[in-house]
C-alpha cells in the first residue's frame, strides 16, 4: 500500500522535510552577574513574514514565536526539526533582544552603546534589520574604543544573527567566532557553551553538519565539565537536530529522550516542548506514526501549560502527521480543527494558510475531491492576500495535478 508521504511526494514532487531552527533561551547576564536575575515572556511578532537564514532554502512567512524574555548577555539557539511540506522552507533564526542595562562601566560613551544597542533592538523587532546592523556596528566601535569586553561579545552575538536574518552567512560566522573568542578571554564557560551553540545552529544552516556537530560536541564537553546540566540539555537537543538532519533517526530520538530528562530535571516546559516536538519528528521519520503521535501529544501538554503558541501549531500539524501516515484520518481532521482554532484566536493568516493547505491534501487523500479543490482555491486566494507567490504557485500545481485526476 502507497505510504502517505508518497502520496504527499506524487502530488506535491516535494521534499517532505524540512527543517526550522528556533532559538530558545538560557542566558547567562550582566545583571546575573551582578547578582541579579530578570525574567519573564513575550511574544516577538513576526516580521512582515521573510526568513531568509538557511542555506538553499525558499523564503517564507513565520507565524509568530514566543520567546522565552531575559536580560541576556548570550543567546543560544535551538534546533527543531520540522516534518511537514511547505510549512518551513527554511530554519528561523530569531535572537532574544532584551538589552541589559549598564552593566557599571560608567559614563557617557558607555552609555551611548547601550542606547545604540537598545535601539537596535527595537529596529530588530519591528524587522528593520539593515537599521538594526547599523545601530550595533556603532555600539560595537565604542564597545571597542573603552574595551568593554562584555559589551563586544553581547554585541557580536546579535550582529552574527542579524547578518544571518540578512543571509549573509559568511559575516554571520565570522561575528559569532569573535562572540566566542571573546567568552574565551574572559573564561566565561557558560558564554563558550551558548557560543558554541550559536555557530553550531548557523553551521547547520549553511549545510556544514559535521562542522556544526563538532561545535556542539564542544559545547557538550564544556557543559559536562562544569555541570552545567541545563545547558547540556540545550546542546543535546541541538546535537538531535544534527543526527535528524543526516538521517539517522534513531540517533536524534536518543539524544532527544537524554536532553528532555535534563529539561525535565530542571522544570524547563519551554524547551521541553521544543525537544519533544522534535523527538515526534524524528519517529515520524522513522516510521513510528504512533510513537511519534504520543511525543507530539505531551509536546501540546506542555505547549499549553505555557501559552507556547508556536509549539502548540507544531504539535498540531504533528499529529495530523501522524494520524494521517498511519492511515487514521478522523483524529486527523480533529488536530486541523484545533489548528485553525488557535489560527483564529491568534489572527493568524499563515496558519490559516497552512491549515486550508493540509486541509486540502487530506481530501485529496481521503478521495474527496471536491472538498480539496475548495481547500485549494481558498489557499490560492490566502497566498494572494499575503503576497506570497511562491506559495500560490506552489499551490496552484496541487490544484492543477486533482483536477486533471
Amino acid at each position: 500500500m502507497e505510504s502517505y508521504r508518497d502520496k504527499l511526494w506524487k502530488m506535491q514532487n516535494r521534499s517532505l522535510y524540512k527543517v526550522w531552527l528556533n532559538t530558545y533561551t538560557l542566558v547567562a547576564t550582566r545583571q546575573r552577574a551582578e547578582g541579579r536575575r530578570q525574567k519573564g515572556r513575550k511574544k516577538v511578532a513576526r516580521d512582515k513574514g521573510i526568513i531568509s537564514d538557511y542555506p538553499n532554502l525558499i523564503l517564507v512567512n513565520l507565524s509568530t514565536i514566543a520567546l522565552l524574555q531575559v536580560s541576556l548577555m548570550l543567546v543560544a539557539t535551538e534546533a527543531r526539526a520540522q516534518f511537514f511540506p511547505r510549512e518551513f522552507d527554511g530554519i528561523g533564526f530569531e535572537p532574544q533582544l532584551d538589552i541589559p542595562l549598564n552593566n557599571g562601566s560608567r559614563g557617557e560613551t558607555r552609555d551611548q552603546a547601550d542606547l545604540l544597542l537598545r535601539l537596535g533592538g527595537q529596529s530588530y523587532q519591528k524587522g528593520y534589520f539593515d537599521k538594526s546592523l547599523n545601530y550595533w556596528l556603532q555600539a560595537l566601535e565604542i564597545y571597542r574604543q573603552v574595551g568593554d569586553l562584555q559589551g563586544l561579545g553581547l554585541t557580536y552575538d546579535y550582529l552574527g544573527q542579524v547578518y544571518a536574518k540578512l543571509g549573509d552567512y559568511e559575516e554571520a560566522a565570522d561575528m559569532l567566532r569573535r562572540r566566542l573568542g571573546v567568552a574565551r578571554t574572559l573564561k566565561d564557560f557558560q558564554g563558550q557553551i551558548y557560543g558554541l551553540n550559536n555557530l553550531g545552529t548557523l553551521l547547520l544552516q549553511t549545510g556544514n553538519n559535521q562542522a556544526a556537530a563538532q561545535s556542539l560536541v564542544e559545547a557538550l564537553e564544556i557543559a559536562r565539565s562544569v555541570n552545567n546540566e541545563e545547558a547540556e540539555g540545550l546542546t543535546l537537543s541541538n546535537l538531535g537536530l544534527v543526527e535528524f538532519v543526516r538521517g539517522n533517526y534513531f540517533d536524534a530520538i536518543k539524544q532527544y529522550k537524554a536532553a528532555i530528562v535534563l529539561r525535565r530535571r530542571f522544570r524547563d516546559p519551554l524547551g521541553e516542548a521544543n525537544t519533544r516536538n522534535n523527538l515526534g519528528d524524528a519517529y515520524l521519520a522513522a516510521n513510528l506514526p504512533e510513537d511519534a503521535a504520543i511525543a507530539y501529544g505531551l509536546a501540546l501538554q506542555l505547549a499549553r501549560t505555557t501559552s507556547d503558541t508556536p509549539n502548540q501549531f507544531r504539535a498540531f500539524r504533528g499529529l495530523f502527521n501522524s494520524y494521517t501516515e498511519a492511515g487514521n484520518y478522523p483524529p486527523a481532521f480533529r488536530a486541523l480543527d484545533q489548528h485553525i482554532a488557535l489560527a483564529k484566536e491568534e489572527k493568524d493568516l499563515f496558519q490559516e494558510l497552512i491549515w486550508l493547505r493540509l486541509s486540502a491534501q487530506l481530501y485529496t487523500i481521503t478521495g474527496d475531491l471536491a472538498n480539496a479543490r475548495s481547500f485549494y482555491e481558498q489557499a490560492i486566494a490566502l497566498a494572494r492576500v499575503l503576497e506570497d507567490t511562491g506559495e500560490e504557485a506552489l499551490l496552484q500545481n496541487d490544484l492543477a495535478q486533482i483536477l486533471y485526476q
